[in-house]
């Protein structure tokens, strides 16, 4: 197992041993998170980046490909019933399922990773993710349960650990990343359920045509059986049991990583193991590091001093009921919510978007599966990838709040525009309108509502903070699909099969014009610290003033007497950007 730990340590780097010598373990504590600060973009950065992506990745995708095997599970199982068309409330149950799931997963697995720790906790989720996704490929029904409840038992344990992902996974690349590039990492982490998305329409297009030949002589979904059914439900396994096969390459490392050492610092008060974790994750160096027990002890004992509160059901309740962190709260959470209501709502629209670009034609199965795939695949490539990477290329650069905020505003007016004149535009314009809304999803709230609950609150409740805002997501996700998709069809006749589409539309407006106001309430984090962020000061300790003089300063004088020699060759670890400003030019870049 110490191999094991070894060889996975090495996926992380960090900076050579030069804090042995200091005798404050709180200063000891602010240099070596300040290297990790000040840490230039470098190979250690991308392989965080692919771990920590491949969750996404395989949420993604798993959450994507059932959308894609739908029309493929009602020709297998509901073939004799139903005519090969699943259920609405069977589909509903089944999409419904993930996001209930995740809520639970969300909330409990980022409490955990706050009052057990981030790498105790990391790589079990991607466990739970890869084995419910291999079973959901093995289901099927029997005498005794119908597919339906083995699928959607499957599906909640798998949403379990899609929702234990988010505050995992954005969590340990926050504390992580460089504060300069914290944005941009931490979105293309994010960005990784585009081409989760993209590779689930390019395997359902794969399975497809690679069984062509069968499907191309079946002209309706009722007339598919034989040869045409074994095909049909090979596929639809394929295409769910793909999504597991990414998780394997970043298990390893998941269960094998360092924990950040801003949680041992600051809620374990283990500063040297802090610092051997630090330099890990920055030197890229094999092996475990070589601690001396009795220092450790003694450093930890003087660790105390500063020691926050544990975290856990009180500290959380104390925390979150300060009106000031309550409204924070409030903002990333509410955020999210209302982004998630029209993010998932619009999918409801896919339909006429399809047709609008030519793929709805079904003149037989292979064409139909074909379509669907093939117009899936243009919607992601020209809408929601870009999307992604344009946060990634910008978000450090014009900020998190003015993104959010204009992304918000601009839904605002496509969906008003879609609401209030949907009879009056042409099948072109409603496929504009249809990129467009994709593409300021990504580059607009639904990058930024995944960033700022992993900067903003402090290292003891970051998690649970992050796993509250995203389970408020998922909760919106769920309002959208179990209210919002039966309203559109309200009323519906052959001719129009979805008479209220445009005020649902114009209820998305509002929703996204309230996630103007709960945007408000989150502070911008652009280039600034995490312990800044977090009311800490930087060094967690530079807030009171002391006749003039603040505590950053005396300790800074005072370890200056005392270690001149060591802190004039390692001056270049002083930099604080609180810090700096109060001692008077004694930090250097």
């Amino acid at each position: 197992m110490l191999a094991f730990q070894r060889v996975g340590n090495s996926a992380y780097r960090d900076v050579p041993g030069v804090y042995s010598h200091i005798i404050d373990p709180n200063e000891r504590r602010r240099m070596a998170l300040a290297e990790i600060d000040k840490a230039s973009f470098g190979w250690y950065h991308l392989r965080l980046i692919v771990v920590t992506g491949v969750g996404f990745f395989t949420d993604a995708y798993s959450l994507f490909a059932v959308n894609l095997a739908t029309a493929m599970l009602g020709i297998v199982f509901w073939q004799d019933s139903n005519g090969g068309v699943m259920p609405h409330n069977a589909d509903t149950a089944i999409k419904v399922s993930t996001s209930a799931g995740a809520v639970a997963g969300q909330m409990f697995f980022g409490y955990l990773a706050d009052v057990l720790g981030r790498k105790r906790m990391y790589g079990i989720e991607l466990l739970i993710i890869i084995s419910a996704t291999v079973a959901q490929a093995l289901c099927a029904s029997s005498n005794a349960l119908s597919f339906v409840g083995a699928f959607i038992f499957w599906r909640v344990l798998m949403g379990l650990g899609i929702g234990g992902d988010y505050p995992l996974s954005s969590v340990i690349t926050s504390e992580f990343a460089s504060t300069k590039w914290r944005g941009s990492i931490v979105a293309a982490v994010f960005a990784m359920q585009g081409f989760g998305q993209f590779a689930a329409a390019i395997i359902a297009l794969v399975v497809t045509t690679a069984y062509r030949k069968t499907l191309e002589p079946v002209h309706s979904v009722s007339e598919c059986n034989g040869d045409c059914l074994r095909a049909v439900d090979i596929m639809w396994r394929i295409i769910i049991g793909f999504g597991s096969i990414p998780g394997w390459f970043a298990l390893y490392y998941r269960l094998t990583i360092p924990e950040t050492p801003r949680y041992t610092f600051d809620v374990l008060y283990d500063v040297e193991t802090a610092s051997a974790d630090a330099r890990r994750y920055r030197s890229g160096k094999k092996g475990g590091a070589q601690i001396d027990r009795l220092h450790q002890a003694r450093a930890q004992a003087e660790m105390l001093k500063y020691r926050t509160p544990r975290p856990g059901p009180l500290e959380i309740w104390r925390f979150f009921t300060k009106r000031s962190n309550a409204l924070k709260l409030l903002g990333t959470a509410g955020s999210w919510f209302l982004l998630d209501v029209a993010f998932y709502g619009i999918n409801l629209n896919n339909s006429s978007v399809l047709s609008a670009i030519g793929f709805d034609k079904k003149d037989n199965i292979y064409m139909l599966l074909h379509n669907a795939a093939v117009g899936q695949l243009v919607l992601i490539c020209a809408g929601a990838i870009p999307g992604y990477w344009f946060t990634v290329a910008t978000v450090d650069i014009f900020g998190r709040r003015p993104i959010q905020l204009a992304g918000f505003t601009v839904l605002t007016i496509l969906f008003c525009v879609i609401g209030f004149n949907f009879n009056g535009l042409s099948q072109k314009s409603l496929l504009v309108l249809y990129i467009l809304c994709q593409f300021f999803f990504n580059f607009g709230p639904n990058a930024t509502t995944f960033i700022t609950p992993a900067e903003v609150f402090p290292t003891r409740v970051r998690a649970t903070a992050h796993g509250l805002s995203a389970g408020c997501g998922k909760i919106g996700a769920m309002l959208a699909q179990v209210v919002f998709a039966p309203m559109v069809k309200r009323g519906a006749t052959p001719a129009n099969p979805s008479p209220w589409l445009h005020g649902v539309m114009q209820i998305f407006a509002l929703f996204m014009f309230c996630g103007i106001g709960t945007t408000l309430l989150v502070p911008e984090t652009r280039r600034r610290s995490l312990e800044e962020l977090a009311g800490e000061g930087g060094e967690g300790r530079c807030e009171t003033p002391l006749k003039g003089h603040t505590h950053c300063e005396k300790r800074h004088h005072a370890n200056q007497t005392s270690s001149q020699t060591i802190l004039t060759s390692s001056r270049r670890h002083w930099e604080d950007p609180v810090c700096a400003e109060k001692v008077g030019g004694n930090v250097m870049d």
